[in-house]
């Protein structure tokens, strides 16, 4: 018995408005996760990253090893990094965060410690010289001057954060990774298409809010017209 010709899902077609109507509350869920786990470990990362960068700009002999380790962690396989955390974690959405802010902190701390080195000294001396003191320095003169780059790290880091949580599909925990995943399994098409199509949604999105923040935070870097 043929499939009737309206019905795209039993004809399993790549674009099938039937899918998203049926399936709405599962894409809605995955969606969820997946903007969750990726904005949890960006945060974490971010929290992580500024110390860090900070020490690695105080005492010129941290940035080697910081920027080092950072560097190593970056570079092992995500499926390995997961692995590695495995028996840690166990399987857990705290599995997938770990290893995302891992993942995140070789960008978010080289583009802070590279936007915190190019402040301008004579920009430090002349606070200094109003009577700034090392705090005051830091969140009012060198952090602003140094948040386009720290904003491009980050833009980055969380474009690499959505793509990178799909691999949690194989804990459980992948957002619409989980949908790739099993779609891919059974060969269906319009789950795997369609969740596809969300992950690159998410990424275009989060990177236009990134921009958009960086350019209202950073008016002094607009051109005058």
């Amino acid at each position: 018995m043929t499939a009737p010709p309206d019905d795209c899902l039993a004809r399993n077609e790549w674009l099938c408005g039937a899918y998203l109507s049926s399936r709405r509350e599962i894409l809605r869920d995955a969606v969820v996760q997946h903007i969750e786990l990726t904005a949890v470990s960006v945060l974490i990362g971010l929290a992580i990253a500024v110390p860090l960068a900070l020490a690695a700009r105080r005492w010129r002999w941290a940035a080697g090893p910081v920027l080092g380790v950072t560097t190593v962690l970056y570079t092992v396989p995500s499926l390995a990094m997961f692995s590695l955390l495995l028996p840690v974690y166990g399987l857990s959405a705290s599995l997938v965060v770990t290893g995302l802010v891992l993942y995140s902190l070789t960008l978010l701390v080289r583009n802070l410690l590279a936007g915190l080195r190019a402040v301008p000294e004579e920009t430090r001396q002349a606070a200094r010289g109003m009577g700034y003191g090392p705090l005051r320095l830091l969140l009012t003169v060198e952090l602003p001057l140094a948040l386009p780059a720290a904003m491009a790290g980050l833009r980055i880091a969380t474009v690499s954060a959505v793509s990178l949580v799909t691999v949690g599909a194989i804990v459980g925990y992948g957002g619409l990774g989980n949908l790739i995943y099993s779609g891919m399994n059974t060969y269906f098409k319009a789950q795997v298409l369609t969740a596809s199509v969300l992950c690159v949604v998410i990424a275009v999105a989060a990177d236009l809010l990134l921009l958009l923040a960086q350019r209202l935070l950073t008016p002094w870097t607009r051109r005058r017209s």
